[in-house]
């Protein structure tokens, strides 16, 4: 088990739940005393460090932050004006005497359970916090319980000068956001989405322009055609910004063989190419790889960019077949080419699927189009 202790430079780095240890839960209570005299920072510490080795990384956080709300004063006002202090004056990483940002997330975590009835102080504390953290997943609720006061205050966000603020705009609306839960209202309609990210599809801040190609994505898993055509939208005249944000928001969609897609980044729209895919044997086992040979020809005059990927129909329990796309190379065609290209797929033991034994379709797609087809008889044993 990893210690609590901070790590040097010849250690293993920490696990992440271990930036929540007792020394940095001791530099919290003193900061907190700092700028509330009230605070007993020797409660907190014994309180906040008691079984703390077996918890994880979220337990730890909520263990934090249901402490603050027995420790602290009611009066959510009262808080909020000094932690936005302690924001404010908040110190930098010092893994040496076991500090790190992970330490505000119990505090935003506070600021988020217990300010839902004061949505306005909330979110105005949120805003001073995220930059220490992130306050994406404390948003969460506000976006659901109280969505028109939210908005307005993430629609001015867009345009605040500090970077993580404008992120949080976006963070904060994911329909799918990791850790955060689904917001089903969004994942229906991703209109207000749209409009907010509208705002930030120039921002000259990678950190931002990385959330807004996110929330494309996690959009497209839900509304494909409508993320293809804001794409479409956005890619008339665009910044350098927004390209970048446009490729990597549609990936999901990439990855699935969209064909769509693929004209949007400068692919061919209508690949004008001869194909020729063959296996090296009909049959395989699982555990072996199998040898895969494709010859594309070129039927045009002109260069052709072209990404080459293949689809694997794996049988199911019921008999019935599932689709997965794996990404083989990105080429460009030059006029009368021919290029030949191998690759091995391996039928290999994995913990994240179940193979079964029968009749499995291996198809080539180029720019999302299949352009041919094989199959293979997979045999267990």
């Amino acid at each position: 088990m990893a210690s609590s202790e901070p790590s040097t430079a010849s250690d293993t780095p920490p696990l992440q739940k271990d930036h929540i240890n007792p020394d940095s839960i001791g530099v919290l209570a003193e900061l907190i005393q700092q700028y509330h005299a009230g605070f007993v920072a020797d409660d907190f510490v014994k309180q906040a460090t008691d079984n703390l080795e077996s918890m994880p990384l979220k337990t730890r956080v909520n263990h934090l932050s249901k402490i603050l709300d027995t420790l602290l004063d009611d009066d959510y006002a009262v808080n909020a004006q000094w932690l936005k202090q302690l924001a404010d004056n908040w110190p930098g990483k010092n893994i040496e005497k076991g500090w790190h940002s992970f330490m505000a997330w119990p505090l935003i975590d506070y600021a988020g359970k217990h300010g839902l009835q004061h949505p306005e102080i909330a979110l105005d504390l949120l805003k001073h916090l995220t930059p220490l953290f992130t306050a994406e997943f404390a948003i969460r609720p506000y976006i659901e319980q109280h969505f028109e006061l939210t908005y307005k205050e993430l629609l001015l966000w867009c345009q605040h000068e500090n970077e993580h603020v404008r992120r949080l705009a976006s963070e904060g609306m994911r329909p799918r956001l990791p850790w955060g839960g689904h917001l089903k209202a969004l994942q229906q309609n991703p209109q207000p989405v749209f409009d907010l990210l509208n705002q930030l599809k120039d921002d000259k801040s990678k950190y931002v322009q990385k959330s807004v190609a996110n929330n494309l994505n996690d959009i497209s898993k839900d509304n494909p055609q409508r993320v293809i055509d804001l794409c479409r939208e956005w890619l008339k005249n665009p910044t350098l910004q927004r390209r970048w944000i446009v490729r990597h928001g549609l990936r999901s969609l990439i990855k699935a063989g969209e064909p769509a897609v693929f004209p949007l980044l400068g692919y061919s729209e209508k690949p004008a190419v001869n194909v020729d895919f063959v296996l090296t044997g009909q049959q395989v086992k699982l555990g072996e790889k199998l040898e895969m040979q494709i010859s594309i020809n070129s039927k045009t005059s002109q260069a052709q960019e072209l990404v080459v990927d293949y689809r694997v129909w794996h049988v199911k329990s019921n008999g019935k077949t599932t689709a997965k796309v794996y990404k083989w190379k990105n080429i460009t065609l030059l006029a009368g080419e021919s290029i030949s290209l191998k690759k091995s797929h391996g039928f290999l033991k994995l913990t994240t699927r179940q193979y079964y034994s029968g009749h499995h379709s291996i198809e080539i797609l180029i720019n999302g189009v299949v352009y041919g087809e094989a199959s293979v008889d997979l045999k267990l044993d």
